[in-house]
């Protein structure tokens, strides 16, 4: 798979827009690794504080669960010489958040997990975790391209999208992920002109 350069297309725009919506708010996982105080944040209600602290306490994943999203979430976007793998970027304690967030994702998340541990134990006798790297990918390609399923694949296909979807949210929302897209945001005292390209596409190029 051209795993990191197809996300960029696919995963900004199927994503869903529950998902990034609740990846922006403040409060989330990112916002707490970086040490800030929602406390101080203006425009909170202190209902939403609350509650954003009771999820950070609370616990779904467990130990093992965590260790599998990692390694599915690092074969999605795995490391390259641009940016950090999505470990790095601290994806599966986004995934843990959302999760608790909101609470639809969490039957097919841990559905999906148990689903891939099955299969590995069947093909391989050991955990997707436990698995070799050349065992675990052979899962992932029989469910990452919905075209090409095999028979009974569609349980561990849907787990798969969901699981793309979330970790690319994860990381394009992430401090490493904006700038692994470039993205520069509006900058004050800075105005170089319409763009070449809009200016050509409403026939105004010569006025420049």
């Amino acid at each position: 798979m051209n795993r990191r350069d197809s996300l960029k297309a696919l995963g900004l725009t199927a994503i869903s827009s529950a998902v990034l919506l609740n990846a922006c708010k403040p409060g989330d996982e990112k916002e707490q690794a970086s040490g800030m105080d929602s406390n101080k944040q203006p425009g909170r209600q202190d209902f939403e504080v609350e509650r954003d602290k009771r999820l950070h306490e609370a616990k779904f994943f467990n130990e093992h669960e965590m260790a599998t999203i990692g390694i599915l979430a690092d074969i999605i976007i795995p490391k390259d010489d641009k940016s950090g793998s999505a470990t790095d970027a601290k994806v599966p304690e986004f995934i843990e958040f959302i999760v608790k967030d909101i609470p639809s994702y969490q039957t097919p998340m841990r559905g999906g997990l148990r689903w891939l541990d099955l299969q590995s134990l069947q093909h391989f006798e050991k955990s997707f975790a436990d698995a070799s790297s050349e065992q675990r990918i052979s899962i992932v390609d029989d469910i990452a391209y919905p075209n090409k399923l095999k028979p009974g694949m569609l349980q561990g296909a849907g787990f798969f999208n969901l699981m793309r979807d979330l970790t690319a949210s994860g990381f394009f929302t992430s401090e490493m992920g904006v700038k692994d897209l470039g993205y520069a945001g509006n900058k004050p005292d800075r105005w170089e002109g319409v763009p070449a390209d809009v200016l050509k596409q409403y026939g105004l190029e010569d006025m420049v």
